[in-house]
């Protein structure tokens, strides 16, 4: 293979334009060189490195946000909060996430994926010790505005760098990230279970903290001193054209198949989301179910999501991303609707474990097909709508248990897990042009 030199300018043949966009390699050039092959592979160190690091990363993330949501009924009665206003206190952490996702997407593009998903993996850990620390609703609230902001901002960096590295080995290996995410929730909620009924929620959560800085000072320095993973290129055909001004705007088609891929992501983190914040306070309010069981209802779900991301990219492989989102959504409207209407508590966790099942491949389908149609801006905007209803929903299902009751609210998670079948259906004409475009 002939070498290659790093960083160099590329013409745009369209305009015959210099664009001072590099090579799509331009920054692995110097393993590519060393290894001679035309393209990097599995086989590669510095990929098996980078994804043993990126799947720590989203085991964490998984570990944090889980240790948040079991103690969220003790925090709820430190606080004196009614559902209303513990909703109220949960839309902060929508908004901070929110608006960071956005700014997120930005510096991914700027400095890259990696370098903020280690500068967000610093502050997630941090942000998660100060609600125990809080005794009213408002102050929660604010509180939650900045563990919002770093949750949001480590879901955008850690899913663009993830499917950066999906797009560079070529497999559909994106579920088994998002299977550590579950994983780390899996032990979060199992350990919040277990410490339950003898900690208080603040030194639980000092100790998350304590855990994850560790662990981010672990793997940190490995990563970053590594060379970049070539960035994600949007498809030749889905580029933006090359207007007056240097101006360049994605096509109308490509960026309507992108949000509703992010539309897809946004039901089904809906799902989960609510049974995260909301499932163990309906085992313990509803079915009278021990704090600690209560907590372990999240931690099926969360299992059973592993489960069924570990095995994801085989079901993808044989299945096809269409079949594996209308099945999966189907699936998790049949657990759901068992999991909120149940009579009693084994019920209540089989109807939550046949959720995570369902729901285990869809976000990560979603958000790699936007990558693949888009580029980073797809990353991005498909997280962000995505991880959008993760953050929404817990409030919004406050608000319905108010008005309606808890078990009556969760139904919603049915309902937007059938919604994501048919939408992943309707998409069913772009899949064939995906499979080509990553050939």
């Amino acid at each position: 293979m002939p070498h290659i030199a790093p960083g160099r300018p590329l013409r745009h043949r369209a305009s015959g334009l210099s664009t001072a966009r590099t090579h799509p390699y331009a920054d692995f050039v110097p393993l590519l060189n060393k290894l001679g092959a035309p393209a990097p592979g599995a086989t590669d160190p510095y990929l098996r490195r980078l994804r043993i690091a990126l799947t720590v990363f989203f085991a964490l993330d998984g570990f944090v946000f889980a240790g948040w949501v079991v103690r969220i009924p003790a925090i709820k009665e430190q606080t004196g909060a009614s559902a209303s206003e513990l909703g109220l206190a949960l839309l902060a952490v929508s908004a901070g996430a929110v608006v960071t996702m956005t700014l997120t997407g930005r510096l991914c593009r700027r400095y890259g994926s990696i370098p903020m998903t280690v500068v967000c993996a610093v502050l997630l850990p941090l942000g998660v010790a100060l609600p125990p620390l809080m005794d009213s609703a408002l102050t929660l609230g604010l509180v939650l505005l900045f563990f919002g902001a770093s949750y949001g901002g480590i879901s955008v960096a850690m899913n663009s760098a993830a499917v950066d590295l999906v797009r560079t080995l070529r497999r559909p290996v994106m579920p088994s990230f998002h299977a550590a995410f579950s994983l780390g929730g899996m032990l979060g909620a199992g350990l919040g279970g277990l410490v339950a009924g003898h900690l208080s929620p603040t030194p639980h959560l000092l100790g998350i903290t304590a855990v994850g800085l560790g662990v981010t000072a672990v793997t940190a320095p490995a990563l970053l001193r590594n060379p970049a993973v070539p960035r994600i290129r949007p498809p030749a055909d889905a580029l933006p054209s090359v207007e007056h001004g240097g101006t360049r705007r994605l096509e109308r088609r490509t960026r309507g198949l992108v949000m509703v891929f992010g539309f897809i992501a946004l039901c089904t983190a809906y799902g989960e989301g609510a049974i995260a914040d909301w499932g163990p306070l309906h085992l313990e309010q509803d079915l009278h179910a021990h704090p600690g069981i209560a907590a372990a209802g999240y931690s099926c779900f969360a299992f059973a999501m592993t489960i069924g991301r570990l095995s994801g990219t085989a079901l993808l492989e044989r299945l096809g991303r269409t079949r594996t989102v209308v099945g999966g959504g189907a699936t998790a409207c049949v657990g759901m609707l068992l999991g909120a209407l149940a009579p009693s508590t084994g019920l209540a966790l089989a109807g939550f474990a046949v959720t995570g099942l369902g729901l285990a491949n869809i976000f990560p389908v979603a958000v790699e097909r936007a990558g693949a149609l888009a580029g980073p801006g797809g990353v991005a905007a498909a997280s962000t709508l995505g991880y959008g209803g993760m953050l929404v929903g817990p409030p919004l299902i406050g608000f319905m248990a108010d008005w309606y009751s808890l078990p009556a609210a969760l139904t919603s998670v049915a309902l937007l897990a059938a919604v994501a079948a048919i939408v992943g259906f309707a998409t069913r004409s772009t899949e064939h042009s995906d499979r080509t475009e990553s050939d």
